[in-house]
């Protein structure tokens, strides 16, 4: 089972994905909070996945997320929100953020994206990814991040492509006939290489230096 918990300052909301999530089967939402109980709430439940609003009138989302990193058991976060701004996006993702979310995401998409992030991928709504991605595309290769792809070896580079392609590392290991434990190391000194805090940035960091554009993609992916 997947142990999930809702952070939001909203009680539909909450009650609302609880409900998506319980109905999947393999997915147990372990606690649905407002802001302020998350981080103890997490301490308790130990979540492996955590579904966080961003913005929350008793506590600012981003000093919850910073919170629930430092936790020596840290889960793995996605920000949840109704606004496509890219400020939030860019300051979510340097602090770790795995994901990012509009709150309309189609339910039925739902499970399957918690899913992605307990196995260690990646998601960005479409409109988020376009909103972000796009402008660095649109700004061309940087001299830092093709600097940073050069310390790779060949097989992290080809690591690196999957995971900007959104593949969980189960989904990388099927893809180059890995053991999953192989792919864990390769995505670890990748991220320690690059200087980054997690596979999101890596995977801006690949698209900035023109490695992605190399790729077929499928834009309208979650």
């Amino acid at each position: 089972m997947i142990r999930v918990m809702v952070v939001d300052d909203e009680a539909l909301i909450r009650t609302g994905f609880q409900h998506i999530l319980d109905a999947a089967g393999d997915i147990e939402v372990v606690a649905a909070v407002p802001g302020a109980e998350a981080v103890q709430t997490a301490e308790g439940t130990r979540p492996d996945v955590v579904l966080l609003d961003i913005r929350m009138p008793d506590v600012d989302g981003l000093t919850v997320l910073d919170a629930l990193r430092g936790l020596p058991h840290p889960p793995v976060v996605a920000m949840l929100t109704t606004f496509d701004m890219d400020e939030y996006v860019a300051t979510a993702l340097r602090a770790g953020a795995a994901g990012f979310l509009l709150k309309d995401t189609d339910p039925e998409a739902l499970p399957f994206l918690v899913r992605t992030l307990a196995d260690g991928g990646s998601v960005l709504s479409s409109k988020v990814t376009r909103t972000v991605v796009d402008r660095y595309l649109d700004a061309g290769p940087e001299e830092t991040a093709v600097r940073g792809i050069a310390r790779l070896t060949d097989r992290e580079r080809a690591v690196l492509v999957l995971i900007g392609e959104g593949l969980s590392n189960a989904d990388i290991a099927a893809r180059m006939h890995l053991g999953t434990g192989t792919v864990k190391d390769h995505v670890s000194a990748i991220l320690t290489k690059l200087e980054v805090a997690g596979r999101v940035q890596a995977a801006l960091l690949a698209e900035r230096a023109g490695l992605l554009r190399q790729q077929p993609r499928d834009r309208d992916a979650p």
